[in-house]
């Protein structure tokens, strides 16, 4: 299937982008894998006739919104995403109605309409460097995630309005589970994603997104890590480093993992059938795109001139 898939690739004029929360067979097959802000980086400089993005779907709106004349494919339309889908967008704008002398940065974790509601969207890669970037009396809105939020508030000194929305994989992650590891194994350090809750936050020796965390455990000198986010990143992590030892934080008691299900739908299968049959295609009203795309650009740009 793999030799298939990469076939197929190549006669379609196809790139495979990749999120490192995929299955590591997936990951493997990418002609680019990364974060969010990789992603969405790597989406403005592609030549391609298909991007087939093996992700969730707000991550295939991005390319799709940089990427208007494109054909951008998803393997599976049911790829969605906890923390996208806890902001709906007619509650969101009322909301904001609230606040109308604040600027509205979104996290990309978000729907194409959200990103039309913003002035700006950031990751969790660049979050805390945009919004110190900004004058320090400029009144936000942070949406949709509350956990990151949160930790940029603390950062930064801000006091952001915050949306009250998590992603399930991240928030589900407890203390008490982390404390228990920790005791278990004393000698290791612990990493965690700023989607994660406070505490868990609070007890990490390291706070930051999926490659920060992947290039502190490779220039680290730590020898075993204690990793609070989603089990895919462990792919890479141990590529990186095969000779350290790497620990998921589990999201409950039946197994040793923390799985976005949403992130595994996308399978080898889909892939070769989404670019055999050109199918299932991502597609967006023209003026969602056009509004969407400009605060995307703006964090491209500021990301650029930070050198982000």
């Amino acid at each position: 299937m793999r030799e298939k898939v990469l076939q197929l690739a190549k006669e379609k004029n196809a790139v495979i982008l990749a999120h490192y929360y995929q299955t590591p067979d997936i990951q493997e097959i990418a002609d680019f894998k990364g974060d969010s802000l990789a992603l969405a980086q790597k989406a403005t400089e592609v030549d391609a006739d298909i991007i087939l993005f093996a992700g969730v779907h707000f991550m295939a709106e991005t390319a799709k919104i940089l990427n208007p004349n494109t054909k951008v494919l998803l393997p599976d339309l049911e790829a969605g995403c906890s923390l996208a889908e806890s902001c709906p967008a007619s509650d969101f704008a009322k909301f904001k109605a609230k606040y109308p002398d604040h600027m509205v940065i979104s996290y990309i974790n978000c729907s194409a309409e959200i990103k039309t509601l913003s002035d700006l969207i950031c990751t969790s890669g660049n979050a805390v460097q945009l919004v110190e970037s900004l004058p320090k009396d400029q009144k936000i809105i942070f949406a949709p995630d509350k956990n990151l939020g949160r930790y940029i508030n603390e950062v930064t000194g801000r006091d952001m309005v915050l949306w009250d929305g998590t992603c399930e994989v991240h928030d589900i992650l407890s203390a008490e589970k982390i404390m228990k590891m920790k005791v278990e194994n004393p000698d290791a350090t612990l990493i965690a994603h700023p989607e994660c809750p406070q505490p868990v936050l609070m007890l990490a020796d390291f706070v930051g997104s999926t490659t920060a965390m992947l290039k502190y455990t490779k220039n680290s000198d730590a020898q075993k890590f204690i990793v609070a986010t989603e089990t895919g990143i462990l792919h890479q992590m141990k590529k990186d480093s095969p000779e350290k030892e790497f620990l998921i934080v589990p999201a409950d008691e039946t197994c040793s993992c923390n799985d976005c299900a949403y992130m595994k739908l996308n399978t080898m299968e889909k892939i070769y059938l989404a670019l055999k049959n050109e199918q299932p295609e991502i597609i967006l009203p023209d003026d969602i795109m056009e509004n969407a795309k400009a605060p995307i650009v703006k964090m491209l740009e500021m990301s650029k001139q930070l050198n982000l």
